[in-house]
């Protein structure tokens, strides 16, 4: 029996490998360890201009990007200890000193690598094309939000300013006149839009995620109540409003400043849906959801108090419910609403554990149902705010130096400090803070707010306070909620924090507390 001929079909398949080399369009090469290639196909010519003979010549380091060669070394490194197949994406120069992209897959083996490359820079270039019109929709989008959140939030606090400036004309012309049968109607108004424009700031927070929520067990049905007076002036008297409570209503863990925030916005909602007037309805639950329920929710299956505001307005179509939870957006004309109620409202019921939905039809009205879970244990007693005859004031007219670098506020604290009997001296900001801290004027307390002008924030003076009166008792102040103001690099959790805007009596319970604790070593002055 013959002997087979071997040696033909390893020569055909030798021809058959030589000639794919040829015609692959991808840039195919065999690169040892000093970086030069051993083995091209034409390809590299065709994509870079370098002859075979050129490419065996020269460095592949010489040919790629500055910025890419230490990347490249760096991943042939990795993958020779690794042995498997790497990808990477690097630069390689033509011969007119273009650079080109190109997508490389590699294996090493006995110390070589087995590379093919493709040409990827119409890819690169599309994609970054496409990049830079994104974030140009997106900066025409935010601009456009921006704008909307403009004119509402200087609508609604061009409102609430004028209803505290126009009621302190009048106090001043009634005193000025000896009529004072109506100042409190007037001081109710101001502290009623003080409080709201605060709300509305708190809002604003959330949404930047600057406000954290603090939740506690709360009664929904005496939240409810007590803010029936507000809701009533609220909508006006065009619409009726009724209150439904549900008997032995469960108690739920939420944040009630933000609740009642969310309510508010909907009763606004509300009876902006009713120009005409009409019917609003105020109504608690207690809930089951089982588990197709809680699922239809996306919820967990459990208990849940809901909180639902209904109202015989025009109604939403499907498209505006589909957006009615997203941040800015609004059917109401510029000007007239910030768009952020229902996402607040929705933001609020997500981060505890709830949900809120939207039932609707046009010319029908309007539900919109917070679910929010059961809390079992009692409601935390709400304690209302001491008279002013009963707040916490001076045991020995002990000194506090105030810095903030609004006057008005400034000037505010003096008045509210020294009408608690403290004896006050004020800073407009850290230097000049600094320099009473420095002086032998002794100090009991420092009052400072976070952010300061001039390069010296709150924090930093505080930190400087401790060094020259290590004694020293600090209270921040803020415009920006007390968690998110925790987060600053010199304050820590645990130090006191009063949010802006703060009643008398919340300043006052703050300073005794501080000047009642033990202090550590005696204040004084120190060189």
């Amino acid at each position: 029996m013959p002997r087979p001929n071997v040696a033909t079909p390893m020569r055909n398949q030798s021809m058959d490998r030589d000639r794919l080399l040829e015609v692959s369009s991808d840039l195919l090469g065999i690169l040892n360890s000093e970086g030069y290639f051993e083995v091209t196909n034409p390809a590299w010519e065709v994509v870079l201009g370098w002859t075979s003979e050129a490419i065996l010549n020269t460095s592949i380091f010489d040919l790629i990007h500055p910025q890419d060669a230490n990347k490249t070394r760096t991943s042939l490194q990795e993958v020779v200890g690794a042995g498997s197949v790497l990808h990477f994406e690097n630069r390689y120069r033509r011969t007119d000193g273009e650079y080109r992209w190109l997508s490389w897959s590699a294996v090493p083996e006995a110390g070589k690598f087995y590379c093919s490359g493709r040409d990827i820079t119409q890819e690169r270039e599309a994609r970054t094309e496409l990049a830079v019109a994104l974030d140009e929709q997106r900066q025409s989008q935010k601009m456009k939000a921006v704008g909307e959140l403009t004119g509402g939030i200087t609508h609604d606090f061009n409102n609430l300013l004028m209803a505290i400036s126009g009621s302190l004309e009048l106090l001043s012309n009634r005193f000025m006149q000896g009529r004072y049968e109506e100042a409190e109607r007037h001081i109710v108004t101001a502290k009623s839009a003080t409080q709201r424009a605060a709300a509305l700031t708190q809002r604003l927070l959330a949404f930047a995620r600057r406000q954290a929520l603090e939740p506690k067990p709360t009664d929904i049905n005496r939240l409810v109540a007590d803010m029936g007076e507000l809701i009533d002036r609220t909508v006006g008297p065009s619409i009726k409003v009724e209150v439904v409570g549900a008997a032995d209503l469960w108690i739920s863990e939420v944040d009630s400043n933000q609740l009642e925030n969310a309510l508010l916005n909907l009763c606004i909602n509300a009876r902006d849906a009713m120009p005409d007037g009409g019917s609003l309805m105020i109504e608690t639950n207690n809930q089951w959801l089982d588990v197709r329920v809680a699922r239809e929710c996306d919820v967990p299956a459990g208990q849940y108090v809901t909180l639902s505001v209904t109202d015989t307005g025009v109604g939403m179509t499907p498209a505006v419910i589909a957006r009615a939870f997203d941040p800015f957006f609004t059917t109401k004309l510029l000007g007239q609403g910030t768009g952020l109620g229902l996402s607040m409202t929705y933001a609020l019921a997500r981060q505890s554990g709830g949900q809120v939905r939207i039932y609707s039809e046009v010319g029908r009205g309007t539900t919109v149902c917070l679910y929010l879970p059961r809390h079992i244990g009692e409601a935390e007693v709400v304690e209302l705010p001491p008279e002013a005859s009963h707040m916490a004031r001076a045991l020995h007219s002990e000194t506090v130096l105030v810095i903030d670098d609004e006057p008005l506020v400034r000037m505010l604290l003096m008045d509210m400090l020294r009408e608690l009997g403290y004896a006050a001296i004020e800073a407009a900001d850290g230097s000049a803070g600094l320099t009473v801290l420095r002086s032998p004027v002794h100090i009991d307390l420092l009052i400072t707010d976070i952010g300061l002008p001039g390069g010296m924030d709150g924090g930093q003076v505080a930190e400087a306070a401790r060094q020259l009166r290590s004694a020293v008792k600090v209270l921040f102040i803020s415009g920006f909620a007390e968690k998110a103001a925790l987060r600053h690099r010199h304050i820590q959790a645990g130090m006191p924090v009063l949010p802006k805007p703060f009643a008398m009596e919340a300043l006052a319970s703050r300073v005794k507390d501080l000047l009642t604790q033990a202090p550590t070593r005696q204040c004084g002055f120190h060189a």
